[in-house]
This record gives C-alpha cells, structure tokens and sequence, in this order.
C-alpha cells in the first residue's frame, strides 16, 4: 500500500483506539525517514529481496554500518537461542509488557472488546502479524509466571509470518517451539510456568499488555516497528528500515574485498600492508577484474556482481 493511501486513510481518523497501538499516522510520523512502501498499519516494508540479501550479512558489517551513522543502541546479546544455527532476518512487529496494575488493565481489556480483539493480551500482537514479521516483544525479562508463548502461540506467530521472535521474557513448552523447523528466535529464558492476563479480585495479575507497535526497548536497543532483525550467533541488530539497502551493499562489497585481498595475500601477490592500506589504483583494477573473471564462483549473488561492477566501471 502507497504512502499516501496509508496517509489518507489515517488522516480520516483513528483506525484502532487500543492504548499504546501506534495508528498509521502516528507510525509514518515516527518513522519519516522511510521514504518507500508501507503495511496498511502504517509500518515501513522492506523489500522481500532485500530481506533475502540481509541473510548473508555479519553483524560486525551492520552495526559497523549503523555506527558510522549515528545509530549505537540497536546491539543486543545475552540470549537463550532456539535453532541457533539459523538466521533471523524479518520485518519488526513490536509489542510492549508492563508490570500487571488491575485498572490500567482492566481499561485495556474493554478496549479491546469494543476493538473486537479475539482471545487473551497475549494474542493481540499476533493476529496483526504479516509474512516476514518478527515478533519483538519487551516483557521485561520475566521469568516465573512470566511466558506469554507457549507451543500454541508460538505455532500461531509461525502460521501467519513463517519466523520466530524475539522476545525479552520466558517462552514455556520449549520442545514444542522446536519441533517448528524455522522458528529461530532469541529469548531470555525457558519456563514451564505461564502469564497471567485474566484478572479478578484475589488473583495475581503478573504482566498487562501496554503497547503494540510501538516504540521498545529490548535490553540495551531501541527497537520501532518496521525495524529489519537481524539475529545470528547470539546476538541481534535491529536495523532502520532506511538504513536497509545501504547494510547489504555495504555487506556485499566488504565480502568480496576480502575475498579477493585473501586470495591474492595467499598468492603472495600483495603484502599484508597492501591490502590492509587504501588500496593502490593497480589494486582496484585488478579487484575489478577479478570480479568479471569469477562473477559466478563469489559469495554474493551474480545480479549483485554485475551492478558493482557496473558501478566500479563508471567511477
């Protein structure tokens, strides 16, 4: 959907009333900074193909790439990984958990009656998710009587986006979340206790559901909805959308730069102090050359090849 049909839409009014839900207003508002296609809710949408290409990408290439422009909390490790040796790359959806207080939740709670969500807080977020969606949920490291996702809601997140999650909290039935063979996700802890979100006097109300695309906090980073999720060996960058495109070329050409600086290092061609300096003219061309001489044995897809070469070529 085009940026002004989305824009148009949410200028006519309020399209959810759900405290702490972002309206497509508010999340064009807050995510200026994209300038392409967006979900109807409002939320940056990078490419497919650009997602495809993030999965070749390093974190030391991204966070490298985000330092140098500005962005130095976007970085989080520290966690319980599940299928560790896949990689997370989607779009964010982001939710929100509040410790439990019984009228700001009960005032959610008839929110979400008159906006005719189905079930628990817990399955609010995810009956918005779309395919390529990563569930990035802050539930502020809860643990014991914390898992808001079990092997119900997590089959339930895998159905409608085909990814898993990150989630700063405790998921329960862990074998179940498993058996589901692409369902790499991060989270903090394991469980076998489970949230309460039903209240009534006498019971303890553990966690209340305060925000749904929404800016987060997921430890030391600053996620916003749209975000691109990048988890891999432990850790996870979560990468402004505007930013996306530049991580895989920038991602791209530094593979290919040091394969090629191996290379010739293991030919005895270049000394270390060659390749580690700025490159020499003779250097390049003979960078750009080898390009054209391998474009199809290389790390980085042939289209990819060919428009840096391109580009070299014109410089």
């Amino acid at each position: 959907m085009s940026y002004a049909v989305i824009l148009a839409l949410a200028l006519c009014g309020d399209l959810l009333a759900q405290p702490g839900v972002l309206t497509p207003k508010l999340l064009i508002q807050y995510t200026r900074e994209w300038k392409g296609e967006r979900f109807a809710d409002g939320r940056p949408k990078v490419s497919g193909s650009i997602l495809e290409r993030m999965k070749n990408v390093t974190l030391e290439e991204a966070w490298a790439l985000l330092k140098n422009q500005g962005y130095v909390h976007q970085y989080e490790d520290g966690w319980l990984a599940i299928h560790p040796e896949k990689v997370i790359v989607g779009r964010a959806l982001t939710a929100q958990w509040l410790p439990g207080r019984p009228d700001l939740h009960r005032a959610i709670v008839d929110q979400g009656k008159l906006d005719q969500r189905i079930g628990d807080q817990n399955a609010w977020p995810v009956d918005m998710l779309q395919p390529g969606d990563v569930y990035v949920c802050d539930h502020f490291g809860l643990k014991e009587n914390g898992p808001s996702i079990g092997d119900n809601v997590g089959n339930a997140i895998y159905a409608r986006s085909g990814l898993g999650i990150v989630y700063d909290g405790a998921v329960r039935d862990i074998n179940g979340l498993k058996d589901l063979e692409n369902f790499a996700s991060l989270v903090r802890s394991y469980d076998p206790s489970h949230h309460w979100s039903k209240f009534a006097p006498g019971e303890r109300l553990n966690s209340t559901m305060v925000g749904i695309n929404t800016p987060i906090r997921i430890g030391k980073a600053t996620v916003m909805p749209g975000d691109v999720v990048l988890g891999r060996n432990g850790g996870v960058l979560f990468i402004p959308p505007q930013f996306a495109q530049a991580v895989v070329e920038y991602s791209e050409i530094t593979q290919l730069r040091d394969k090629f600086g191996h290379q010739r290092l293991r030919e005895k061609k270049y000394t270390a102090g060659q390749i580690d300096a700025e490159w020499t003219e003779p250097i390049e061309t003979d960078f750009t050359n080898w390009l054209r001489e391998n474009v199809d044995k290389l790390p980085v897809a042939r289209p990819q090849v060919l428009e840096i070469i391109e580009k070299r070529t014109r410089r």
